[in-house]
C-alpha cells in the first residue's frame, strides 16, 4: 500500500473542521496529512491500519490520528456487495496544523500539549468519557465560532484525562519518514506492506530500493530505531492479532496467512511482541 498525501486543508479563519462522512464504505485509501485528525465511528466495522498497527474496529471508537501517520479504515466485505444497504459512518474533526504547537505555548495547556504529542503514534480511547464526548461532537454540528471552540477544548480535556487509551503505531513507524521525506525508505515500506503476508526478507526489501542488503540494514535501524526484523515482525503480528480477533481462522491458519512459516516461531514472537500467547490474546478478547 502506498500512502497517498490527501487534503485536509481546515479554512483560514477557523481552528477546526468538523465533517460528517456518510459513505456507502470508507474511502479505500491508505493516506496521511499534515492535520491531527479526530475520528468517531459512529457505524460501520471492519479494519484499522494506523502507521504499523492493524486492528479490527467497530461503531462507537473514538481515534486520534497524529501528524503525518498513514492511516486507513477498511469495511468488511459485506460493506461492498452489489445490495449492501450497510453504512459507513464517521464525525471527524481536522485541527489546524498549527493547532499543537499554538497550544503548546500555553502552560495551561500542558495535557493537552502532551495528548497531541502521544498522537503521533496513533491513540485509540476506550473510556467511560467516549459517550460523553460523542455527545459533544453531535453537538457541534449546531455551534459555530466561538462556542464551537470551547467544545473542542472540552473534549481534548476529556481525552487528555482518560486513562484507558491504547497507543497503536510502533514510535518508529512511516511518520518520521515522510516528514524527512526519505524516498528509499518510503519505496521500502511500500513493499514490506504489500508483501508482508509472503516470503519476504531482507534482501528482497533491498533489491526492491536498490540496496546492498548490509546497507539496508544499518540504514533501516538508523532511521526506524529498530531492525528490521522486528518491524516486520511487528507488522505480521499485527496482521495476526486481527485475524485472531475475527475468529475466522484457528491459530495455525493465522501463522501461516501472517507470514510465518512455522508455528513455534510464530508463537514465540507473537509472546515478545504481545507480552502473552495467541491463545492467551485470544481468551483476552472474546466476546
Amino acid at each position: 500500500m502506498k500512502a497517498q498525501l490527501i487534503s485536509r486543508t481546515v479554512i483560514e479563519d477557523h481552528s477546526v473542521m468538523l465533517n460528517e462522512h456518510d459513505y456507502d464504505n470508507f474511502l479505500k485509501l491508505w493516506h496521511y496529512h499534515p492535520e491531527v485528525e479526530l475520528a468517531v465511528i459512529r457505524e460501520s466495522t471492519g479494519t484499522r491500519f494506523v502507521g504499523d498497527s492493524i486492528e479490527k474496529f467497530d461503531e462507537g471508537e473514538i481515534i486520534m490520528i497524529g501528524k503525518n501517520l498513514p492511516h486507513l479504515w477498511l469495511n468488511d466485505e459485506i460493506y461492498f456487495g452489489e445490495h449492501s444497504d450497510l453504512r459507513a459512518r464517521a464525525h471527524v474533526i481536522h485541527f489546524h496544523k498549527n493547532f499543537p504547537e499554538i497550544l503548546s505555548s500555553m502552560p495551561e495547556m500542558e495535557k493537552i500539549s502532551h495528548l497531541f504529542k502521544r498522537a503521533e503514534r496513533g491513540i485509540k480511547f476506550e473510556g467511560a468519557s467516549n459517550k460523553q464526548i460523542i455527545s459533544i461532537v453531535e453537538e457541534m454540528f449546531h455551534l459555530r465560532g466561538l462556542n464551537r471552540f470551547m467544545k473542542v477544548l472540552e473534549i481534548l480535556k476529556l481525552l487528555a484525562e482518560q486513562q484507558d487509551n491504547q497507543l497503536l503505531s510502533g514510535p518508529g513507524f512511516l511518520r518520521s519518514v515522510i516528514q524527512k521525506n526519505d524516498n528509499r525508505m518510503t519505496s521500502a515500506f511500500e513493499y514490506i506492506m504489500s508483501h508482508f503476508t509472503g516470503h519476504l526478507s531482507l534482501p528482497d526489501v533491498a533489491g526492491h530500493i536498490n540496496m546492498n542488503p548490509s546497507s539496508f540494514s544499518r540504514y533501516f535501524k538508523r532511521v526506524n530505531k529498530k531492525t528490521f526484523t522486528r518491524f516486520l515482525n511487528e507488522v505480521r503480528i499485527g496482521f495476526a492479532c486481527k485475524l485472531l480477533i475475527e475468529e475466522q481462522y484457528n491459530i495455525s491458519e493465522v501463522c501461516y496467512r501472517s507470514g510465518f512459516n512455522n508455528i513455534s516461531n510464530f508463537n514465540r514472537r507473537f509472546k515478545v511482541i504481545k507480552g502473552m500467547t495467541p491463545t492467551e490474546y485470544i481468551k483476552t478478547h472474546a466476546g
